[in-house]
C-alpha cells in the first residue's frame, strides 16, 4: 500500500459530490474541488477564495466567493470512455487523471501552489488514438453558488493570455483570473462571459498552463514551479509527519488527514481563519466555528506554531464584532459569533434549518445559545500559551479578550435568590439535537474556566451526577432512554433533522455528539480514568456520531482508560470521514457536504493525544500511551515553546527526545 496515494478507477459520475471533497487541492487561499476538468457548475465544480464572502440579491446571510474556473479543459471527439482513473499525491498535493477514450488518452495533472498562493498549475497530455481530437481549455465563468450568483458586470479578454473578471455583487470586489499557457492556440471560443482556447490535436501533444487569481501573471515554467510547490510539502512534513508502522490502513488516513489540514491553512495572509468545511465550498457559510479552537488548533500548536497564533489572532481581530453580538442581545463584554465570517461578523441565522415535509425555515438557537463559543476561544488561547510558552498574545489583546468574554458570562449567568452559585440557563451545548436546556455541564465548565483565566473567578454550578455519570443538563436523565434505532425508526423522511423540538431525538438521550466526554478531554485532570470510563459506557450508545466532532472525543476517551480497541474504529472514522465519503450531507433541506477539517484535526488529536498519550505535565511533556495492537511504532515530531522534540511509543517502550 502507497502510504501517499489516493486512487479510485472507474469513471463515477454518481459520486461526483463525494469525489469533489476527496480529491480536494488547495493551499490556504484557493482550495480546488476534485471534480473532473471538463465539469461545470452542474456537478459543484469550484475555486473556492478563502476570506472573500458576498452576499447575493435577496439573501441575509454572506458566504464565501467562488471564482470562475480556469482549470477547465475538454476533449471533444473522443468517443466512449473506455477506462479512467483519478489520484491524488497527498505528499505533495499533485492531483491527476487518467481517462481512455475510443479515439484518444487523455492524462491532466494539476496543483494549487503553496510556493505562490495565488496560482493554479496544470500539465494536460493527449494522444490521439487514429485521427484529430479537439481540446477546449479556458476559464468556464458559469460559477456553482450555492446561494448565489454572487458575480456581476464579466468582462473576458482573449490574446495570449485569457482573462475574466467579475465583480461581487454585495461589495463590488474584484475577482480576476488569468489563464497564460506554453503553446500557441488554433482558435479562440467564447461562451457568454466564459472564454477557451481550442486545440486541433493530430499528434501527441502536451499543454502547460498556470492560472492565478486575483494577482497579475508572473511568468514561470512548470516544473520549476512545482519543484518549488514540493519543497513547501517536503518542508511542512518536516515538523508534522506521523509515522506508523504495522498498520498501512492507518497510515494512510493520517497522512490524508492531515495533508487535508495542510491544504487549508492560511499561510499566505494575516487576519483569516479556517472555515468548517476548509476550502472545499459555501456550505455553513464559509463560516468560521469553535472547530478551529477545539479540533485544529492542537494540530498547528505542536507543528506549525505561527499559524496557530494566526489562528488566535483572528479572534482577538473579531472582539470588536463580539463585543457589538453581546450588545445586540443585551449583554456585557463580548459574544462571538457562532458562525463567524469577515471582520469576525456573526453569520449565523434564527433559521439554519428547513422542514422537509412544508419546506419551511425552523427556528434554531444556535446563533444565540451556544455560548460556550466565547470559551471555547479562551481555552484555544490558553492553550496555546501553555504549549508554546509565547505570553506575547496575552499581553496585546489576549488578557483584554479573555476578560469581555467574563464578563459576557457574568451579564449572561442566572443566579438563585440567596445561593451565590452562578448557573447558565437557556443555552445549547455540543450536542445540538437539545436545544435550550439549562447547564449543560460543558457550557458551564467553559464559562467558569473563562472567568479563572481573566482572573474574575466565582462560584458556580457544576455537574450533578448519579452513579458516577455527569448529567449532560438538567432534566437530561428524565428523557426517553431510546436506543438509536428506535430513534432511528421514527424517521419520516431520510432528511429529517433530528434535532429541534420537533425532531426525533429531542425527547430521548439520543445525542447528536460527544458532549459530557468532550468536557472530560479539555479538563482531563478533574476526572479520573475510571470516571472517564463510566460516561464513556453510558453516553457513547446514545450517541448519534451525527457530527463529524464527535468520534474523536469518544476515541480521546476510550484511550483514557486503557481501551485502544474502542479508539482504533473511531480514530478511523475522524481520518477517513472525506476519504470514505457518504457522510451526512443535509440537516433538513440545506446540504451541508463539504470536507471535514475538524475529523482531520481529531485524527491528529488522537494518533499524538490519545495513542500516544502526549501531555504537558507543568511545562515537562510526557507520554502515557495506548497504542492499537495493529501498530508496531508510533513516531511523530513536535515543538514544545520554541524547542523541536520527537515522541516515540511501541508496545514495550516509548520516550521524547
Amino acid at each position: 500500500m502507497n502510504a501517499w496515494l489516493i486512487e479510485r478507477e472507474g469513471y463515477e459520475p454518481e459520486n461526483t459530490a463525494d469525489n469533489g471533497n476527496r480529491f480536494l487541492i488547495g493551499n490556504g487561499f484557493i482550495g480546488v474541488r476534485g471534480t473532473l476538468e471538463e465539469y461545470g457548475a452542474d456537478k459543484m465544480a469550484a475555486l473556492n477564495l478563502a476570506g472573500i464572502y458576498d452576499r447575493a440579491e435577496g439573501q441575509t446571510w454572506r458566504e464565501p466567493v467562488n471564482a470562475p474556473n480556469g482549470l477547465f479543459a475538454r476533449l471533444e471527439n473522443t468517443g466512449n470512455i473506455l477506462k479512467h482513473k483519478q489520484s491524488l499525491d497527498i505528499r505533495h498535493g499533485l492531483h491527476s487523471r487518467e481517462t481512455v477514450y475510443e479515439h484518444a488518452v487523455l492524462r491532466i495533472e494539476r496543483f494549487a501552489s503553496m510556493a505562490e498562493p495565488n496560482v493554479l498549475c496544470q500539465r494536460i497530455f493527449v494522444e490521439p488514438k487514429g485521427g484529430p481530437v479537439t481540446l477546449v481549455c479556458g476559464i468556464d465563468a458559469d460559477v456553482w453558488d450555492i446561494n448565489g450568483p454572487h458575480l456581476m458586470d464579466f468582462k473576458s479578454e482573449g490574446g495570449d493570455i485569457l482573462k475574466v473578471s467579475a465583480l461581487t455583487y454585495e461589495q463590488k470586489l474584484p475577482i480576476t483570473v488569468y489563464e497564460d499557457c506554453n503553446r500557441a492556440h488554433d482558435e479562440i471560443r467564447v461562451n457568454g462571459n466564459s472564454i477557451f482556447r481550442v486545440f486541433n490535436v493530430a499528434e501527441r501533444f502536451v499543454l502547460e498552463r498556470a492560472i492565478t487569481v486575483n494577482a497579475e501573471p508572473v511568468a514561470g515554467s512548470y516544473d520549476s514551479r512545482l519543484a518549488a510547490h514540493k519543497a513547501v510539502w517536503e518542508r511542512l512534513w518536516r515538523n508534522s509527519e506521523v509515522k506508523i508502522t504495522g498498520d498501512g490502513n492507518a497510515q494512510l488516513s493520517l497522512n490524508y488527514s492531515l495533508y487535508h489540514l495542510h491544504s487549508i491553512a492560511p499561510r499566505h495572509a494575516d487576519g483569516l481563519s479556517i472555515a468548517a468545511r476548509g476550502l472545499s465550498g459555501q456550505v455553513y457559510k464559509g463560516a468560521v466555528f469553535w472547530d478551529t479552537e477545539i479540533f485544529l488548533m492542537p494540530f498547528f500548536t505542536l507543528t506549525e506554531p505561527s499559524l496557530a497564533r494566526k489562528l488566535v489572532q483572528y479572534r482577538i481581530n473579531g472582539l470588536p464584532g463580539a463585543v457589538a453580538k453581546a450588545g445586540e442581545y443585551g449583554f456585557d463584554g463580548a459574544f462571538f459569533p457562532w458562525e463567524s465570517q469577515d471582520g469576525g461578523i456573526e453569520g449565523c441565522t434564527d433559521f439554519n434549518v428547513t422542514d422537509v415535509f412544508t419546506n419551511r425555515p425552523v427556528r434554531t438557537y444556535f446563533r444565540d445559545k451556544q455560548i460556550h463559543i466565547s470559551g471555547d476561544i479562551i481555552y484555544a488561547l490558553c492553550r496555546y500559551m501553555d504549549w508554546t510558552g509565547d505570553t506575547g498574545l496575552w499581553d496585546n489583546g489576549g488578557l483584554e479578550l479573555a476578560r469581555a468574554c467574563a464578563e459576557f458570562y457574568l451579564s449572561r449567568a442566572y443566579c438563585r435568590p440567596g445561593s451565590g452559585v452562578l448557573e447558565w440557563t437557556d443555552v445549547v451545548g455540543p450536542d445540538e439535537y437539545h436545544e435550550r436546556v439549562d447547564n449543560n455541564a460543558f457550557t458551564n465548565r467553559m464559562a467558569a474556566f473563562t472567568l479563572e483565566r481573566a482572573g474574575m473567578a466565582r462560584e458556580w454550578r457544576g455537574p450533578k451526577l448519579s452513579g458516577g455519570v455527569v448529567e449532560q443538563f438538567d432534566g437530561y436523565f428524565a428523557l426517553e432512554d431510546a436506543d438509536l434505532e428506535t430513534a432511528r425508526g421514527r424517521l419520516r423522511h431520510p432528511k429529517e433533522y433530528w434535532g429541534t423540538q420537533s425532531g426525533v431525538a429531542f425527547s430521548t438521550k439520543i445525542i447528536k455528539q460527544a458532549d459530557v466526554l468532550a468536557l472530560m478531554n479539555l479538563f482531563p485532570n478533574e476526572y479520573t480514568d475510571e470516571e472517564v470510563k463510566t460516561n464513556w459506557l453510558y453516553y457513547e450508545p446514545r450517541t448519534e456520531h451525527g457530527s463529524s466532532l464527535s468520534a474523536c472525543m469518544y476515541a480521546l476517551g476510550a484511550c483514557r482508560f486503557g481501551r485502544a480497541e474502542l479508539a482504533y474504529p473511531l480514530f478511523l472514522k475522524s481520518a477517513r470521514a472525506d476519504l470514505d465519503g457518504g457522510g451526512k450531507s443535509w440537516a433538513g433541506n440545506v446540504y451541508i457536504g463539504g470536507t471535514h477539517p475538524a475529523a482531520s484535526g481529531g485524527a491528529y488529536m488522537i494518533a499524538a493525544h490519545g495513542f500516544a498519550g502526549l501531555r504537558l505535565a507543568g511545562d515537562k511533556p510526557e507520554l502515557n500511551p495506548c497504542l492499537p495492537e495493529t501498530f508496531d511504532s508510533l513516531e511523530f515530531p513536535f515543538i514544545l515553546r520554541g524547542k523541536q522534540m520527537k515522541a516515540r511509543v511501541t508496545h514495550g517502550r516509548h520516550g521524547i527526545e
